[in-house]
């Protein structure tokens, strides 16, 4: 099976397998019941490097010994991550009393992600309601030589990494690992039925027969797809002009904007960004430029509004409010994904607008 993953290293969503041979003999196992064999890849890293922790008092790893440790690492804006979260929601609420500890740590990829406000902000709307490391300066991230956002690293009682998984999926792989690791702990009582789970928005499971159009970044730094007949001014305000014949993955900022290197800035009014994409839905990272501004802005899908194909931040008339930096779900098509043309347009000025993911 192969499943969304943000590469921190190469910018942009990849597909990795995790058919690994040590997990293949564990469903083999699981099927002739009995119990999976685990490798040893190593033992718990420290989280001394976390900058600060929501949710909890700071965790070490020695005092969580005798418990079974889940630690994902995430970033909020990241959708893959978003999609994970009602099954780490549902695994804290089940197996806490039997033995597990769920530690999440958020290192972030945007700048704005850095933003401690930013993060509890999220973390109480996304009612992740766990232990959260914050690890601004990565100091976790390389204590665990991780690459990936979601990434699952699941450690044994006596704090042995015994499981990992990068990456949305496998969600009834990594359940049985917990399972297997707190019986072998000792654990007793627990429901051996895995997690039955409701996501709604963001966190709805892509309809990956469906996606045709690849994470998309619009600052010059990681920029794809960029297709404005005016060229590209980097790192300049520029006036771009109409954007017609889009092909598939390509987009275009029309009017004044500045290529800057983490993100495409409207300087004026009434700026727009057009992007020809196939897939159920579309979601853009973005945000004001300064705190506190409230950026009105409407969407068009081939030319119309969206009606019922819109998504969870804006209404059936393509409106909505651009006023925090994060993930917004612009598109949720209800029928089948035909490529079409996306639009958005800022109605005043300041808009940031990060990158572009779909599901």
């Amino acid at each position: 099976m192969t499943n969304g993953v943000r590469d921190q290293d190469g910018g942009g969503t990849a597909t990795l397998s995790t058919s690994a041979p040590g997990l293949i003999r564990s469903i083999a196992h699981r099927l002739a019941g009995e119990p999976p064999e685990l490798p040893v890849e190593g033992h718990l890293p420290g989280f001394e490097g976390a900058t600060g922790w929501l949710n909890s008092e700071p965790l070490t790893p020695e005092a969580l010994r005798g418990r079974i440790v889940a630690v994902q690492f995430l970033t909020y804006t990241c959708v893959n991550w978003l999609r994970t979260l009602p099954y780490a929601r549902a695994w804290a609420a089940k197996y806490a009393e039997h033995g597990l500890a769920l530690v999440g740590v958020h290192t972030p990829e945007f700048g704005f992600e850095r933003n401690v406000d930013n993060i509890v902000t999220a973390i109480r709307d996304l009612d992740v309601p766990y232990p959260i490391a914050i690890d601004s300066d990565y100091g976790v991230w390389r204590a665990f030589d991780n690459h990936y956002w979601p990434a699952l690293y699941v450690s044994d009682a006596e704090g042995r990494i015994r499981y990992h998984h990068y990456g949305e999926g496998e969600y009834a792989m990594s359940e049985m690992i917990i399972q297997q690791l707190l019986t072998g702990a000792g654990a007793t009582g627990f429901d051996p039925a895995f997690v039955s789970v409701d996501p709604h928005g963001t966190e709805v499971a892509a309809d990956w027969s469906n996606v045709g159009s690849p994470e998309t970044y619009l600052g010059a730094a990681q920029a794809t797809g960029y297709a404005s007949p005016d060229g590209a001014y980097v790192g300049k305000s520029h006036a771009y002009g109409p954007a017609d014949g889009l092909r598939l993955n390509e987009w275009a900022p029309i009017g004044t904007w500045t290529i800057a290197q983490h993100a495409s800035v409207l300087d004026e009014p009434n700026g727009r960004i057009a992007f020809r994409f196939r897939a159920r839905d579309v979601n853009l990272v973005m945000g004001p430029r300064s705190p506190g501004m409230a950026i009105p802005y409407r969407i068009l899908i081939d030319g119309r509004a969206p009606g019922d194909d819109h998504g969870t931040d804006v209404g059936a008339d393509g409106r909505g409010t651009l006023d925090q930096q994060r993930l917004y779900q612009l598109i949720r098509q209800g029928g089948p994904a035909d490529a079409a043309l996306f639009e958005i347009e800022f109605l005043d000025a300041g808009a940031e607008a990060y990158c572009f993911t779909f599901g």
